[in-house]
This record gives structure tokens, sequence and C-alpha cells, in this order.
């Protein structure tokens, strides 16, 4: 890897294309005759959420960039539409990820800080709009919610060639909700589980009657508790957007986001004693809480950005997305340190005194994305081309002021609650991020069945903590793949494609730089879709080399140290579609088999989700829907086996004129589970059932 100095030339074009928007925008609006056809027909590339329904959609960005059909995407990618979110009830990303190929989404059981979830045993990197939505561990991000999305797409194994910053996980890119030309306005009022009480809105369609101004307002307001006491999960939301269309070749989107989440740590650490292993004094609750009354995670986010399009002709487009964000956190939390010992924890003999630390922080960050690149379409002899050249640009700013101080132990069986005082923060550190990359890809059709899918992308990043030297990094990462496309519906494919995922900040105990991590996966697969159904099967086979990626520092839980050379392979098996007119099925089945170094994951994971439309007296509308996840056990030495375990879902749902009612429980039994019990000392607690009862109005 080269230490080359990364030029700020580049990045100064980047921002110069930008600020020429309006004026490319300008021209395309006086171009048009005014007499034109203005009807709101929002371009393909732009407003994704409009291809397909129901539970299999037939193309996805992700993989490319460009509006893909998955069937000719020679990369395993899974699209989670807006109406499986609805029909699963899903109240977070994580619960959303449930029925995922290649995913797990309760990698640590339910945390109200974040939504955890592995691809092919590691994190991804999370996405929104294409644009990265995080750079750093969860102290700096925000939670996204689940309604203010139209779409999740997960695109499983190495990404860096199109987006640069990607693990070997790949890339789970969220697509919220766009201005739409036809008029559509919902409101909402959900009741549930831990007092639950939300109302959700969402209104889109034209402001003028030529369809040149689209908007789109989505808001959600809740008040929850969840199911550890004292902790809560309240959130304001509110979404809007606008699209100016001024000719059907042009399309600019504006985007604002405000969140305010008031919440706490759901996670307390408690260690395996009376969770999985034996403790004389009995099993620990799953509502208990042991931390310190008033502790919270309290997070506020504001972002602000564009989404353009000009299409020059047939064959040529431009295209660039912008986002800007401030995220705020301040994290008081008080939890269990079973890690000094993990095989025995208490301070006294009785079992019951657990030892616990605290870990307070302020963080602020600010981030800014753009990616812009064009698009062309041409042949040369046989071969169809279609080529996309980009450059995009980050920058990350982050302000962090934490410490560590030891609290009196606690009684987990019977709780006291001592006040404590928090001790003052030291100054904030400041560390930054800049990273610029260029691509280079070439989507090739050779004669009617070869399909060929090559780049190249090269980035450069810096990386700085005021006070010390910067650190300068670059990399150059590819992909290829190769697909035999069968009009038949058999697509065969092969694929070799690379990560680099520069890492800002440092360890928090050792003050420790964190090194890029660089993987490569090589996979195969097959996507068949048989003609004239709405139904897709997909299968692949990967293996994974990655060095330096982030793994639990076993001596300290809210801190990450960098694994050497690892190595994953695995084998995902999905269908998804419609059996017959009134059954939608999503169903999948994954393998894995990872490195002792990375952090255990069961080997066998299974879902499958099925709803079926029905009359009933004679009344069109009835839904029902039935769901089963399972997970082997695993183990994580000296950690107890975490057990195997197999959780239901269901929805009941019925659909009369504008009203839609609808009761979703997750965990059906109410089973108490875990979702890892770690080596290093602790056991997290799986989610336990959740009941939601829904009503939405339509007008």
């Amino acid at each position: 890897m080269s230490r080359r100095r990364p030029s700020l030339a580049p990045l100064t074009l980047a921002i110069a294309f930008s600020l020429t928007l309006p004026a490319i925008a300008a021209h395309a609006a006086e171009a048009a005759p005014a007499d034109a056809d203005r009807k709101a027909t929002t371009l393909d590339h732009v407003v994704v959420q409009s291809v397909g329904d129901g539970y299999k959609a037939a193309t996805a960005v992700t993989a490319t960039k460009t509006e893909t059909p998955i069937s000719e995407t020679p990369q395993a990618i899974t699209v989670v539409t807006r109406e499986r979110m609805t029909d699963q009830g899903a109240l977070s990303v994580q619960e959303a990820l449930g029925y995922a190929a290649g995913v797990r989404s309760d990698a640590y059981g339910l945390d109200s800080r974040g939504d955890w979830t592995l691809i092919r045993g590691s994190s991804p990197t999370e996405y929104l709009d294409g644009l990265r939505s995080s750079f750093n561990y969860y102290t700096s991000s925000m939670r996204t919610d689940p309604y203010m999305l139209e779409r999740i797409e997960v695109l499983r194994g190495p990404s860096s060639m199109l987006f640069g910053q990607g693990s070997t996980a790949g890339v789970i890119n969220l697509v919220s909700k766009r201005p739409q030309a036809q008029a559509q306005r919902e409101i909402g009022v959900q009741l549930g589980s831990f007092e639950r009480r939300q109302v959700n809105a969402d209104f889109t369609g034209p402001l003028t009657a030529d369809g040149t101004w689209l908007y789109r307002i989505v808001g959600v307001y809740r008040d929850s508790e969840t199911q550890v006491d004292q902790v809560d999960d309240d959130r304001r939301l509110i979404a809007p957007s606008l699209t100016w269309k001024p000719s059907e070749d042009t399309s600019l989107t504006f985007q604002l986001r405000w969140q305010r989440d008031r919440t706490g740590s759901t996670a307390q650490f408690f260690g395996w004693s009376g969770l999985l292993a034996p403790n004389p004094n009995g099993r620990v609750p799953i509502d208990r809480y042991i931390g310190n009354p008033g502790d919270h995670y309290d997070t506020d986010r504001t972002t602000a950005g564009w989404q353009f399009e000009h299409r020059f002709n047939e064959n040529w487009s431009v295209r660039q997305s912008f986002r800007a964000a401030r995220n705020k956190v301040d994290y008081v939390s008080v939890y269990g340190n079973p890690f000094a010992s993990p095989l025995a924890p208490f301070v006294d003999p009785q079992q019951r005194l657990l030892p616990r630390e605290g870990w307070f922080a302020k963080t602020e960050v600010r981030m800014q994305n753009i990616d812009q690149h064009v698009e062309g379409r041409f042949k040369t002899g046989a071969v169809e081309h279609q080529m996309l050249a980009g450059l995009d640009a980050a920058r990350f700013k982050q302000d962090e002021a934490q410490m560590f101080d030891t609290v009196a132990p606690i009684d987990i069986f019977d709780p006291v609650y001592v006040p404590y005082m928090q001790p003052p923060l030291p100054a904030p550190v400041k560390s930054s991020q800049r990273q610029l990359g260029v691509y280079l890809q070439d989507q090739m059709k050779v004669g009617e069945h070869w399909i060929v899918v090559a780049g190249l992308r090269h980035d450069r990043v810096k990386n700085g903590i005021v006070g010390q030297r910067d650190e300068d990094s670059s990399a150059t990462t590819k992909r290829l793949g190769v697909m035999f496309h069968d009009w038949a519906g058999w697509s065969p494919y092969l694929s070799y494609s690379e990560s680099f995922t520069p890492l800002a900040g440092s360890n928090a105990i050792t003050g420790a730089r964190y090194t890029p991590q660089e993987g490569e996966q090589i996979e195969a697969g097959v996507k068949f879709e048989p003609a004239g159904r709405d139904l897709s099967f997909t299968a692949a086979t990967y293996e994974l080399r990655e060095k330096n990626r982030l793994i639990a520092d076993p001596r300290n839980p809210n801190t990450n140290i960098q694994a050497g050379k690892t190595k994953v392979s695995g084998l995902e098996l999905e269908v998804t579609g419609r059996l017959t007119d009134s059954f939608d099925i999503t169903a999948h089945y994954n393998y894995l088999d990872n490195d002792k170094q990375l952090e255990a994951t069961p080997r066998h994971q299974a879902a499958v989700w099925g709803k079926q439309r029905f009359s009933l007296g004679g009344r069109e509308g009835f839904a029902a829907g039935l769901g089963l996840r399972y997970m082997s056990a695993f183990d994580s030495p000296p950690a107890p086996t975490t057990p195997s375990v197999t959780l239901a879902d269901a929805l009941v749902s019925y659909e009369t004129g504008a009203w839609r009612w609808a009761l979703n429980v997750n965990n059906l039994t109410d089973k108490r589970y875990f979702s890892i019990c770690m080596g290093r000392g602790d056991c997290w607690f799986g989610a336990r059932r959740n009941v939601g009862l829904s009503a939405t109005f339509s007008f």
C-alpha cells in the first residue's frame, strides 16, 4: 500500500462540478418547448421504488450504480421491498433484514443504540441513497427508521470498486421514499408492547398541475418503553423532499431529514452466570436494569442533500448525489463489567454482586458525501457497453469527549440504585477523514447470452487527529464478473471483487490508529427466474479473505482491535416472489464457516415467511402471514454454548377501502433466547415477544 499524500485538486473539481448543477438544470428547462409534455414521470434511475411490486424486485442499483436487472447482476443481492417491511411489521432496519439471505440480523440481540447485522460473518457498511451514512463506531451514528424507506438493497460481498468504503461483508443501501407523481397520502397509528404509541404520516404528490414540482413529507412521532426497565425508545422524525422536473430528461430532488431519538442502552452486559450458566440465585430477568437512573443514549441528526440526473440523449446521462449531515450523541451508561474475570465475575461468594463500569461520551460528527458519474451506452462490434465513469469524495469530522470510570457493584437479582455522580469529561479529541475516489466500470453484453462486468477504482484517504501526524493511505480495487444469461431464466455466474475500508479514529484505550481493512472474494452462483412467473431462485457460494478487520476487544466491550488475516466461506440459497396469485413467499438458508480469530457465528441459519391473501364471508381484503427463523447453536470459548433457537412471527391484516388494519406479533411464543454469549464474558438477550396493532388511513 502506498503512502502518498492525497491531492485535494480532484475534491475541488468535485465541488466545482456540484455548483454547475443549477445552471445545467436551468439550461434544460429553457431548452424544453413551452408546450412540452411535462407529465410527472420520474426518471427510473432516480426513483427505484417504482420498480417491482410484492416481495420480488426486478432491478437494483446498488450492485452497479445503474438500474440493472438482478437476474443480470453477477453478484449476490437481496432487496427487501416496502410491502415486505410493512407485512412483517419491521420496527427497525435490523428487524427488516430478519428474512434476508446471507444476513444475521440480530447479531447482538436487541440493542436500542444501533442496528447490528452481520453479512457473511462481518459487519457491513450502511449507506443511505448510495452515500455512506456513518464513518465510525455507533457513538457517532443514529438508527434509521424503516418507515422512511422504500426498500433496502443488500449487496453481499466486497463492493469497494463502486463505493470505495465497504467491508468484505458488503453494503446495506437504504433507499428513502421520494416524491411521486401520483398523489398518495396516509396517516397511521400504532399501539404495541412496552407501551409503544406511534403516529406516522406519509404525503406525496404533485405541487403543480403540469407535474414540474413534486413533494413528499414523511414523519414519525413515537413514545415507547422497551423490554428493559428504565430504557425508553422515543423518536421524533420528519423527512421532507422536493423534486423539480423541468423536462423528461432532467430531475433534481432536494432531501432534508431531522431526527431526534431519546433512548438508553438495552444492553446491560450481564455475565454468563444467571443467563446461560447456572447461578445459585436463579435466572436474571430479561427486563433487569443494572445501570444508573438517568442513563441515556440521546441522538440528534440533521441532513440535507440532493439527487440530480440529466439525460443528454438516449445513450448518455449524468448523475450526482450529495448529502451533508450533522450528528450529536450524548451517551451516559453504567453497565455490568464481567470482562476482567469471565469465569468468576462476582465480587461476593453468593454470586450476586456484579462489578460495573461507566462509559460517558459526547460526540459531534459532521459528514459530507458527494458522488457523480457519467453513464454511456454504445456498441463496439458485437459487444454492447454500458460504461460508468465517476468520482466521489467524503469528508468526516468528529469531536468526541469520552471517559471510563469504575462504578460500585450492584446486586443483579435485587438491584438497589445508589446515586452516582458522573465525573467531568476531558477535552474532546478531534479526528477527521477525507476520502477521494475515481472509478470506471463497464457492463458488457457479448452476443445474446454473455454478460461481463469489469471495474477499476483508485482511492486516496487522509486520516487526521489533532495534535498527531496525519496518516495517508491509498488503494486500487477491482471487480470482474462473468455471467451466462439464458433466456430460459437460468443465469450462472462467477465473480471476483475486492474491498478497502479506511477507518477513522483510534482505539479508545491505547490511542493506536486503525489501519485500513482490505479483503477479496471469489463467488460462484446461479440465478433462476422462471418465465412468466414473479419468482426468483438464487444460489451462491463464496470464499472471503481479509486483513485488519475490527473485532471486539476481549478486555473492554466498548472498544475494537484489529485482527490479522482471516478467511470465511459459505453457501446461500434464496427464493423470493409469488408462488400463486394469492401467496407470497421469501425463504433462505445460509451456511457459514469462519476463521477462529473472528467472533463466533452460527454455521446454519434458515428462515421462511409466507403471506396468504383470502376472503372471509364473501369479503375480500384479508391476509395472514407466518414466518419461522432458525439459528443453529455455536461456541465462543470459554463461554457456554449459545443454544439453537427457532422463532415464529405472525401477521393478520384486513384492507377495506381506505383503511388497513394489521396485527403483527414477533417472537410469537415469547421465547427467552440469546443472540450470542461471547468469549470475552457477556451474553446478549434476544428480543422478547412484541405485539403491534396498527391502523392506516389512505386518502
